[in-house]
């Protein structure tokens, strides 16, 4: 309690400043890095808590902070024993003051133990208070750093104690204490009959004793209220940047899981790249193969020309295969994508060509194959992104290959592109073959995934049925992309529609 005997009093209640030179430390970990450092390192994700969880402490002080308590305290002692010396010399404070070795260590009482202050905070402010009661009883003259020590000790455990209840406890326990010595002073004061005879005579709207009452009263509420409030103001400080780097380390969770899930995006891509590009052309390389093993010997000519389309797919096969695998050696266009996204046109000549201008191609070397196939274009062709454009090349490529596969070649197969108001649809449809041309190769359902998957990436609409006169279709459809806000077209738009007859 900052009062002395006859009622000279000094206060020290400027805001406390957090000596700690850089900021708070990580929770569990004293000593650590400080927490933006740990978030952006994100070395020890476990170590941030969140501040909301009930039983939420404050992040241990670290040898540093400790270093500047002890550097703190012994400059305390420093400075009381300078102030005792000069009030001692001025004569203005007792008149019969404590002996020399007892006034220094009261002062040493009450300065040293904010050395270890934000270890054991409480314990700290008990042992300040009681030394500092004694040290007013036994007349040390010294009240200026007595007062800042007092202070001090009372803030550290607003701002640094672990266990909220004790804080409250504790505080409260100081304050009961030293409002009860102060009104015990005040009365001792009133009762004094030396003071009563030197204040006898004077007059006003309030007596004396009345006005230095509440000097008092008011003086000591400011400072410990100050002091209470300032702890408190620290504890929750201390709090709000745990929240901070909390929610800090929440994103950088979430901005990896999001990385993760858009490399696991673009792995799913390009197997479905590559499962399209080798599934067709190894289908029609083996269909060719077999067609120049089987007329070898009687029809020299057909076999070479069967022969040369096993060239021309191996060839467009690798190509391909290029463009694919030189996307993979390209990180910057990966790393460039926007998160979440299925992925973008791979780079390359060899895909950047496949799009649905390539669809009339891709019909020819089916039927060069021996697939009895036509095409057929309805409608006015209208912008189309160039990822949709791929897919829609990609699902007819599969579709042709499945047909292939399980009808046989002898299977007569539809191909149409049908421009609509909003959307653009691919039908692939077969009537199944005959039992003699359909294929033994067995499904593994992965082509129908990868189309359903492409169809889903761009937002349509996917079908895959057996049709009930026999055969199967797959029917996709994709949303145009709006006018004037179109990533690029799917190459040059034709003006009219365009429709390649049956052959063979």
């Amino acid at each position: 309690m900052p009062l002395d005997r006859t009622g000279d009093q000094q206060t020290q209640d400027a805001p406390p400043v957090d000596p700690r030179p850089d900021g708070p430390r990580p929770v569990g970990r004293p000593g650590g890095p400080d927490r933006g450092e740990l978030v952006r390192r994100d070395v020890v994700p476990h170590a941030v808590a969140d501040p909301d969880e009930p039983g939420w402490v404050r992040p241990a002080p670290g040898p540093d902070e400790f270093r500047w308590d002890a550097l703190g305290a012994g400059a305390l002692f420093l400075g009381g024993l300078l102030s005792m010396a000069l009030a001692h010399l001025s004569g203005m404070l007792y008149e019969d003051p404590a002996a020399g070795w007892v006034s220094v260590l009261l002062l040493a009482a009450v300065t040293v133990p904010l050395a270890v202050r934000r270890r054991w905070p409480s314990g700290v402010l008990l042992v300040v208070a009681v030394a500092f009661v004694v040290l007013q009883v036994l007349q040390v003259p010294e009240t200026l750093v007595s007062n800042i020590a007092l202070f001090c000790a009372m803030y550290t455990v607003g701002a640094w104690e672990t266990d909220r209840r004790r804080a409250t406890v504790v505080r409260g326990i100081v304050v009961v204490g030293m409002i009860v010595w102060l009104f015990v002073a005040l009365f001792h004061a009133a009762t004094d009959p030396e003071l009563m005879e030197e204040w006898g005579d004077q007059v006003g709207a309030l007596s004396p004793i009345v006005a230095y009452t509440l000097l008092q009263l008011l003086t000591n509420v400011l400072y410990f209220a100050g002091a209470w409030f300032f702890g408190e103001h620290a504890w929750r400080s201390a709090r709000e940047r745990a929240r901070t780097a909390w929610r800090t380390h929440l994103l950088v969770l979430e901005r990896r899981r999001a990385e993760e899930q858009a490399v696991a995006l673009e792995r799913l891509r390009l197997a479905r790249e590559l499962h399209d590009a080798v599934a067709h052309h190894v289908s029609l390389m083996g269909v060719q193969a077999a067609a120049a093993r089987t007329v070898l010997a009687s029809d020299p000519q057909r076999a070479a020309d069967a022969l040369g389309h096993v060239e021309d797919s191996a060839r467009e096969a690798v190509r391909e295969l290029h463009g694919i695998l030189g996307m993979l050696r390209d990180s910057g266009e990966l790393t460039g994508d926007p998160v979440g996204q299925r992925g973008g046109t791979p780079s390359g000549e060899a895909l950047a060509s496949l799009d649905l201008d390539a669809l009339p191609h891709l019909v020819e070397r089916a039927r060069a194959a021996g697939l009895r196939v036509t095409y057929e274009e309805v409608g006015d062709p209208q912008r189309l992104r160039p990822l949709a454009s791929l897919n829609l090349y990609r699902i007819a490529q599969e579709a042709l290959t499945n047909t292939r596969k399980h009808a046989g070649p002898g299977a007569r197969t539809d191909v149409r592109l049908r421009w609509l108001a909003e959307e653009v649809e691919l039908e692939v449809s077969d009537d199944g073959g005959t039992a003699r041309s359909r294929g033994a190769v067995p499904s593994t359902g992965l082509g129908i995934v990868g189309m359903r998957e492409r169809v889903a990436s761009d937002g349509g609409t996917f079908e895959a049925s057996r049709r009930r006169s026999g055969g199967f279709v797959v029917r996709a459809r994709l949303p145009l992309a709006p006018q004037g806000r179109a990533e690029g077209s799917g190459g040059p738009v034709p003006t009219g529609p365009r429709q390649t007859e049956e052959q063979g």
